[in-house]
C-alpha cells in the first residue's frame, strides 16, 4: 500500500490532466520521429529553387497510409504546400499547425558534413534546416499520426499546412494559402516555429514562446550628384552625401516602445537572471534609468536592444566605377524591422529628417509581411501552453517573446489568428557558439527532436480536448 501511494504521489499530478488519457509509447515515437525527420533532412528543399514539391509528397504518403489525407496547392510547379486534417466534433473552431519545408543555401566548403545526410555526430543531428524548419515539419507530421492512432476525441479540427517558400518567397507558400485557400487552413489558433527551449547544466532554464514580431521595411538610400573628374572634390559628391546619410541614421534611436509581449518578457527574465542584471532590466520600466541602460544593452546585449525599437542596419553599400570619377549616383539598402505597431509612413518621413538632404532619396521596397497585431498573453491558449511548458520542465519559467525576424506567422496572424511560436531544447553554450539556423554545420541534439513532439501534443491535447 505504502508503495503504492508514493506511486500515486508521483503520477496524479500528471494523470490529472486531460492529455494522459491517451498513453503514448514515447521509445517507439523517438525512433519513428527520427526516421521521418533524416528523410526530410536527405530531402534537398533549398530556395531557390525550392523543389518543395519532393517534401510535401513525402508527407502526403507518409498520412495516407494511415488514412488521412493530404492536399496539395501549388501557385508554380514544384513547389507545393501540403494541407492534411484530423477531424474533431467542431465544438470549437481549429487549430493550425505548421512548418516549412524549404531550406535555405549551404556554402558546401564551410560544413564539416555533406548538409543533406542527416548525420548523427556527438549528440547532435546535422543537416541543413534541422533547426529550420524541418523539426517542426516533422513534430506536426507526428502530431497527426498520433492523433489518428490514439483516436483522440478532439473538439477541434487540427490542420497541419507544410508551406513552400518561407524562405523569401511566401508568395508561393504562406501568401498563395491565405489569399487563395483560406478556407482550408482558418482556425482560432496557430502553432508555429519562433520559440524554443534553452538549457543549462542540462536544465532547461527558460521556454520562449514568440507571440509577436517585427515585420520588414526596406529602403534604397540614393545620393544623387554632380559627376565629374576625382582630382577636382565637389560639395555635392553623392558618396558623401551617402556616407553622411548613412551615419546619421546608424546614430539615430527611434523612440523606444515597450509592449504586453516585450514587457513580460524583460520582467519574468529578471526572475531568472543575476541580481545585476535583473535590475538592469527592471529599470527599462522607469524613465529616469532607461537612456542608460539602453545604452548598455547596445553593446553588451544587442539583441536585447532590438527589442526596444524599430531598427536601422545598413547592410549594402555602392557607387562609383573608377577611382578618379565622382559618380552621379551611391546607394545604399537599409534593412529596417519595425515594431508591430509601426507606421511605415511617418517613419520614413522621420527618417528624412534625420538625414535632411534634399540630394538623398529615400526609395522604400515592397512590405511583403504584414504588420500584425501581438497575440494575446491572457487567453486559454497561452494558458495550456504555459502549463505544458511548467509541467515539462518544472524549473522553467515561460517568456512570451517579440521575434527580431520575420517568419510565416505575419500573414496568419494579420488574419486575426493568434499565432504562438515555439521550437526545440537547445543549450545555452550552442546559441553563440554556431550551427544555429542558416548557419553553417546547422544541428538540434538528438534527444530535442521528441521533446519538441512533446510540447506539441500535449498543448494541442491540452487546447482541443475537453478535460
Amino acid at each position: 500500500m505504502r508503495r503504492f501511494v508514493i506511486f500515486l504521489l508521483v503520477v496524479c499530478p500528471v494523470l490529472g490532466h486531460s492529455q494522459d488519457r491517451y498513453p503514448i509509447h514515447w521509445e517507439l515515437i523517438a525512433e519513428e520521429s527520427l526516421n521521418h525527420f533524416s528523410a526530410l533532412l536527405r530531402t534537398d528543399t533549398t530556395n531557390p529553387p525550392g523543389n518543395e514539391t519532393r517534401a510535401a509528397t513525402y508527407l502526403r504518403d507518409v498520412l495516407a497510409a494511415e488514412g488521412i489525407e493530404g492536399r496539395l496547392y501549388a501557385l508554380e510547379p514544384g513547389r507545393d504546400n501540403l494541407v492534411a486534417r484530423v477531424h474533431g466534433n467542431g465544438s470549437k473552431p481549429p487549430i493550425l499547425v505548421m512548418g516549412h519545408t524549404d531550406v535555405v543555401g549551404v556554402q558546401r566548403e564551410s560544413w564539416s558534413v555533406e548538409p543533406f545526410d542527416a548525420v548523427h555526430r556527438d549528440g547532435y543531428i546535422y543537416g541543413r534546416g534541422s533547426l529550420d524548419d524541418k523539426d517542426n515539419v516533422t513534430a506536426s507530421l507526428m502530431l497527426l499520426l498520433m492523433l489518428k492512432r490514439a483516436e483522440v476525441d478532439l473538439d477541434r479540427d487540427v490542420i497541419f499546412l507544410a508551406e513552400a517558400g518561407e524562405e523569401g518567397t511566401p508568395e508561393v507558400g504562406v501568401d498563395f494559402m491565405v489569399d487563395e485557400h483560406w478556407d482550408e487552413i482558418s482556425a482560432e489558433y496557430c502553432l508555429a516555429e519562433g520559440g524554443g527551449a534553452v538549457a543549462r547544466d542540462g536544465q532547461v532554464r527558460y521556454v520562449s514562446i514568440a507571440t509577436t514580431e517585427k515585420f520588414p521595411m526596406r529602403v534604397r538610400l540614393v545620393a544623387h550628384g554632380t559627376a565629374g573628374h576625382g582630382s577636382v572634390p565637389r560639395v555635392d559628391n553623392a558618396i558623401s552625401a551617402l556616407a553622411m546619410a548613412v551615419a546619421k541614421l546608424s546614430e539615430w534611436q527611434p523612440p523606444m516602445r515597450l509592449n504586453d509581449t516585450t514587457r513580460a518578457y524583460f520582467e519574468r527574465l529578471a526572475t531568472i537572471s543575476s541580481d545585476e542584471q535583473a535590475e538592469r532590466y527592471r529599470e527599462l520600466l522607469d524613465p529616469a534609468e532607461q537612456a542608460r541602460v539602453q545604452q548598455y544593452l547596445s553593446i553588451n546585449e544587442p539583441q536585447h536592444y532590438a527589442l526596444l525599437r524599430t531598427g536601422i542596419s545598413p547592410t549594402i553599400l555602392s557607387g562609383g566605377f573608377r577611382r578618379n570619377v565622382i559618380p552621379s549616383e551611391a546607394e545604399a539598402t537599409l534593412d529596417i524591422r519595425a515594431l508591430p505597431d509601426e507606421n511605415p509612413r511617418d517613419f520614413y518621413a522621420d527618417m528624412a529628417a534625420v538625414i535632411n538632404d534634399p540630394n538623398v532619396e529615400i526609395i522604400p521596397q515592397p512590405i511583403y509581411r504584414p504588420a500584425g497585431t501581438p497575440s494575446p498573453i491572457d487567453n486559454e491558449m497561452f494558458e495550456v501552453i504555459q502549463r505544458v511548458s511548467e509541467q515539462l520542465f518544472p524549473h522553467a519559467v515561460t517568456l512570451p517573446t517579440m521575434l527580431t525576424g520575420a517568419t510565416d506567422m505575419a500573414q496568419v496572424r494579420a488574419k486575426g489568428v493568434s499565432c504562438y511560436g515555439f521550437g526545440p531544447v537547445r543549450h545555452e553554450e550552442n546559441l553563440i557558439a554556431g550551427g544555429g539556423a542558416h548557419g553553417d554545420d546547422e544541428r538540434i541534439p538528438e534527444d530535442s527532436l521528441l521533446r519538441l513532439i512533446q510540447f506539441l501534443w500535449y498543448v494541442v491535447i491540452g487546447i482541443a480536448t475537453t478535460p
